[in-house]
């Protein structure tokens, strides 16, 4: 919706300021200089630019819920990458210039396929053509088990039950067979088989998982299944303000400059 209203007020300011030039060029002759032409002149440049960088280089969104936990908190601003996944045109969301794939282990934002209009961030952990398999809050994709390391337990802000934490590493599906490492929050009091399944990644499209594992609405839940490509907004990756609940609703400062991106495991030769 703020990409429509911004691109909206672009396209007001260049009406007033082209209809000022070429069809009346009297009133830009007028001093003092008419207050709606003053206003063209002086917003046009600025919001051409913002528009320009929310469309094709980052974008900030905020985390409204703990599906992403521990990555991402409850009142991160984050930066979406807009360019990594290809050039996308705003508004029409149409790719005009491939770039890069999106690869397992990245966090993605995306437009939620019941509702384009709501923006949702999960993990991307199936890529097309995988075959995705979730039962006793364990992972496989293409009959490989995702390897994990239990670490100390996450207990959240504010509550008092722990989860069990642990750090998962997966193929990111690259040409190099590389592999990142992230940390995977599992409820020790949750179901073993909650939102267990298999699933065959179609064409064109993802599976998306949170990193809260027993608390996440992703492609495991009814709500959707799987993400096309063209839903996709961008990489999440950067922590850019926080306001959690730790510091009763003002800047956590611990949480600024926070990496999204998971870690690149390096390879140990034989």
């Amino acid at each position: 919706m703020f990409e429509i209203i911004l691109f909206s007020l672009v396209c007001l300011c260049a009406a007033v300021l082209l209809v000022c030039r070429f069809a009346l060029p009297n009133i830009s002759k007028r001093q003092p200089e008419p207050w709606y032409l003053d206003y063209a002149r002086s917003f046009f440049p600025v919001l051409l630019l913002v528009f320009l960088l929310r469309g094709f280089v980052a974008e900030p969104f905020r985390i409204p819920s703990g599906s992403m936990l521990p990555t991402l908190e409850i009142g991160d601003f984050i930066l979406v990458n807009k360019y990594n996944y290809g050039l996308r045109l705003p508004i029409a969301h149409t790719k005009i210039l491939p770039i890069n794939e999106p690869e397992r282990g990245d966090v993605v934002v995306f437009r939620y396929p019941p509702n384009p209009s709501i923006n949702y961030i999960k993990r991307l952990i199936g890529l097309p053509g995988d075959e995705i398999v979730y039962r006793n809050q364990t992972l496989y994709v293409n009959g490989d088990k995702i390897e994990s390391t239990q670490m100390d337990d996450y207990i959240q802000q504010g509550k008092t039950s722990a989860q069990n934490r642990y750090e998962q590493t997966i193929k990111t599906g690259d040409e190099d067979n590389s592999s990142v490492s992230f940390s995977a929050l599992l409820n020790k009091y949750s179901a073993s088989n909650a939102h267990a399944g298999t699933w065959e990644v179609p064409a064109g499209h993802y599976f998306m998982m949170g990193d809260n594992r027993d608390n996440s609405a992703d492609s495991r839940s009814p709500s959707f299944t799987f993400v096309p490509d063209e839903n996709i907004v961008g990489e999440a990756f950067f922590v850019w303000m926080s306001v959690g609940t730790a510091t009763g609703g003002g800047l956590d400062f611990d949480r600024i400059g926070a990496n999204i991106k998971a870690t690149k495991v390096e390879s140990v030769g034989n």
